[in-house]
């Protein structure tokens, strides 16, 4: 089960008195009763024929099953997860944009591997060298990009791995834009899961681009590798990938009633081989889990009083939804409590850590989440400071 970091519990040192107030928040959840199995029990994950593999909640990034997910491989073109992130990073920054025209180089031209079938010295639109890249995993466009953007593709690579580093991919380093075999140039699984994460929580409009099927350029007409786009119409993305080093690797997502998983295999021996491993982990995981948003973001969860304030009432919550996957019939059995501070004294900054709220499960805490305040507070009048002073001294 996924633990939130410890490193969130910072706030703690900020507590301005040792009193603490305790609010057992059970009736807001909205569990389900328990279904399907007794407590404590889950049919075993079939067989999957992977060197390595993991399957985790986007939302929650909850891990519902891995295998070696820590071990470093050969990426293939799951490469290429990394090359569009960082595209869309620079379309959404206006750094680029879909129509501007690219000129291909012929470093580009002669990248091996798959191909988009591009020319040297003809100009194409940002738009279709990136359906080039996510539905036909051409090389040559990735490299194209690459060039366009960072001016090399050794420049682009430092950006894909300044990207690594900022989402917290500590075990991937790129040295290309394609995912050709090279020297230091490696990712993992649970990489790769927490990538096709990002690129689905950061641009949702821009990853519908992973759902395309087909499309035709230069009158040859270019397919997706991902055969679950046929098979199964829940699955909307992500990306395939095959050296001989890497072997047929799938990173996949699909959304049903409500839940999106990611899966990542990588590995396999045959892209039919890719394909069951994944279909196998994706319909193991909403078949025994499911996700729910247990609150929003930035909505008072409850409220406390302030002293020597303009106001004595301060809205506090969560900077972030609050998601949590289970197995289907434990969400009767979790509870929710929240810790604050009783001794909270103007002024007050947005965004400011006042306690905390924990999601348990018997004796085990699964999710430890800072409540801050939800709007400034200015300091009282030289009264209401000396009056809440008397106050607070006899209290």
């Amino acid at each position: 089960m996924h633990m939130y970091n410890q490193s969130s519990l910072f706030f703690w040192k900020t507590l301005r008195a040792p009193l603490f107030l305790f609010f057992i928040l059970y009736s807001c959840l909205g569990l389900a009763a328990a279904q399907a199995f007794p407590p404590h029990t889950l049919p075993s994950l079939p067989n999957i024929d992977a060197k390595g593999y993991i399957l985790q909640d986007a939302y929650s990034n909850t891990v519902l099953a891995e295998q070696d997910a820590d071990a470093r491989m050969a990426p293939a073109s799951l490469t290429k997860m990394m090359t569009v992130y960082v595209i869309f990073s620079e379309l959404r920054s206006g750094n680029i944009t879909p129509d501007e025209d690219v000129l291909i180089s012929e470093k580009a031209w002669r990248t091996s591997g798959s191909r988009t079938f591009l020319e040297v010295g003809n100009r194409v639109p940002v738009h279709v060298l990136l359906k080039g890249i996510i539905v036909q995993s051409g090389n040559d466009a990735s490299v194209a990009l690459a060039e366009h953007i960072a001016g090399d593709e050794s420049a682009f690579a430092a950006r894909m791995n300044q990207q690594a580093r900022r989402l917290g991919l500590a075990g991937s380093h790129f040295v290309n834009a394609s995912g050709l075999p090279a020297k230091d140039h490696y990712t993992t699984a649970r990489d790769m899961a927490q990538l096709g994460a990002a690129l689905i929580r950061d641009f949702p409009n821009l990853y519908k681009l992973h759902a395309i099927k087909s499309y035709e350029y230069n009158n040859i007409p270019q397919y997706n590798r991902n055969k679950l786009l046929w098979r199964d119409d829940t699955v909307d993305g992500i990306k395939t990938g095959y050296t001989k080093a890497a072997g047929y690797c799938l990173v996949a997502s699909a959304w049903r009633e409500g839940m999106r998983l990611v899966s990542v295999v990588m590995g396999t021996n045959s892209v039919e081989s890719r394909t069951k491993a994944t279909q196998t982990l994706l319909n193991y995981g909403f078949r025994f889990f499911k996700t729910r948003k247990l609150y929003d973001s930035n909505v008072p969860l409850t409220t406390v009083r302030v002293w020597k304030g303009r106001t004595d009432i301060l809205d506090i919550g969560l900077a972030a939804p609050l998601y949590i996957t289970l197995p289907r019939q434990r969400f009767d059995q979790i509870k929710a409590k929240m810790e604050f501070d009783t001794r909270i004294t103007a002024p007050i900054a947005s965004g400011e850590a006042y306690g905390t709220l924990k999601i348990t499960l018997g004796d085990e805490i699964l999710i430890e989440r800072p409540v801050i305040s939800l709007h400034p507070i200015q300091e009282g009048g030289i009264w209401r400071r000396m009056a809440d002073s008397i106050v607070m001294y006899f209290d």
